[in-house]
This record gives C-alpha cells, structure tokens and sequence, in this order.
C-alpha cells in the first residue's frame, strides 16, 4: 500500500491571495510552505483511490504522473474537499463514488454532468476497493450535520485519515481507529490560532496519543504556521508529495 498526500493546504491553500507573510513568501519562492488543497491518493497493485478531490486536482494528478483513478471517496461536502473532481471532465467518465448518502447527494447536485457512479457507504462498515479495505469514520466538523474521516486497513497495516475535523470524535470512532501505522490528521493552525471547526497542532498531537498512533503527520495546514523549514521543527507537519510506502 501507498499513500501520497496530494495536497496539504487548507481552504485557501498556501501562498493565499494577496498575502505576504513570511510563509507565503517562501511559498511563492517554491519552498515547502507550498500547499496546494486536500487530496490524498492510496494505491495498490490493483489500482488507486482518491480520498476527496480538492480544487487542485488536475496539477496534483500530472504531478504524480496518475493515468487512472478507480474510485473516489468523499469525506464531506465543502467545496475544497470535491470542487477538482470536475477535472476528470473529458479525461475519466463513469468513475465510482463513495461516501455517505447525504454527502453523495448534495456533492453530485453540482456534478452529475460527469456521470458518476454512485456508491453509498454506511458508518463503520468496511469495503473493498483495489483489494484494500476501506471504513469510514464519525468526525465532527459543524456546520455539517455528518463528517467522516476514512481508515484502510492491508492486511496488519492500519492508517487512518482524520479527514476535518474537531477534537471531539466520537467514542465508537476512537475505537475504531485504534493503533494506527499511520495517523495523517487535521490540523489546521498552531494552538496561538484560534479555530472552531478543526483542530489546532495540540489537540491532533493529543488524538495520536489517545488512539496511540505509531506516526503521525498533520495536514490540512493555513498559513499561519512559520515557513515550513522551520515550523516542522516543532510540529510533525506533512508536505504536498509526501509518500508512505507499506509494503
């Protein structure tokens, strides 16, 4: 199993419009601090799967040289979590769709011109995709009435996506995703920064510890954190093109 974290940015991605903060400096210089929005690609031999499809598709997608998708997986409906998966339009037709009902529902009212297969999914009950099992998770993340994250399991490895998310998951959750190879977490400012619908840097670090993660890496990261060179020295902060190989 593969995982590559396509996109580490939150919203508005880094560098942000009109911004000239040392982070989006060095963004704009082509450092680390370059985040471009929520992706994440999980691959196999016998295939890959996207977990959301942020608005920066089409450039992950080249950069990683992917030629096919063979499904996707929504975690919610905002519109940096699905707005690039249009950039299969003229590419890829009939691509398989997973999530929730409700948030299959409001995400193909804008897409259904792209002739999606849809594919609903309850709470915690495992799939199979491209030979790798698949389960999805309760988060919480207002004002969405349902959020999940996504845990895939090969075999004994284990590595579970926070998708958005506050601190307080719950329990039936927690249980779920227990002892992860890999925990790639929400966490969207450093805890200076005040923030109501995700986590900051402290309470994902507190997550890992809780469910007892043996590696953690953050994502979904604003600009608010130092340059990345430097504010990885403190935080355990993921990267767009970061890869996990578990072979």
């Amino acid at each position: 199993m593969k995982i590559t974290i396509l996109g580490t940015g939150d919203a508005t991605g880094t560098p942000v419009i009109g911004c000239n903060c040392p982070t989006c400096q060095d963004a704009h210089n082509g450092g680390k601090s370059q985040r471009t929005r929520f992706a994440i690609l999980v691959e196999s031999p016998e295939g890959s799967v996207l977990v959301d499809t942020g608005p920066d598709l089409r450039y992950q997608l080249l950069r990683q040289n992917t030629k096919h998708i063979d499904g996707v997986i929504w975690t919610h409906g905002h519109y940096d979590h699905f707005a690039g998966f249009a950039e299969f339009h003229r590419v890829q037709y009939n691509v398989d769709v997973y999530g929730l009902p409700e948030t299959l529902e409001y995400i193909l009212g804008y897409l259904q011109f792209l002739h999606p297969k849809k594919n609903e999914r309850n709470l915690y009950e495992p799939f199979e995709l491209i030979g790798l099992e698949f389960t999805l998770f309760e988060v919480i993340h207002p004002p969405v009435k349902r959020s999940v994250g996504v845990m895939v399991r090969d075999g004994n490895t284990k590595v579970v996506i926070t998708g958005d998310t506050q601190r307080d998951i719950p329990e039936k959750s927690i249980e779920t995703i227990m002892e992860p190879d890999l925990l790639i977490a929400d966490a969207i400012v450093p805890p200076t920064v005040q923030v109501k619908k995700h986590m900051n840097t402290v309470e994902a670090m507190d997550l890992a510890c809780e469910i007892k993660a043996k590696k953690v890496v953050f994502t979904h990261l604003s600009h608010f954190f130092k340059p990345h060179d430097e504010a990885v020295k403190e935080y355990p902060l993921g990267y767009d093109g970061m890869v996990f190989e578990y072979l």
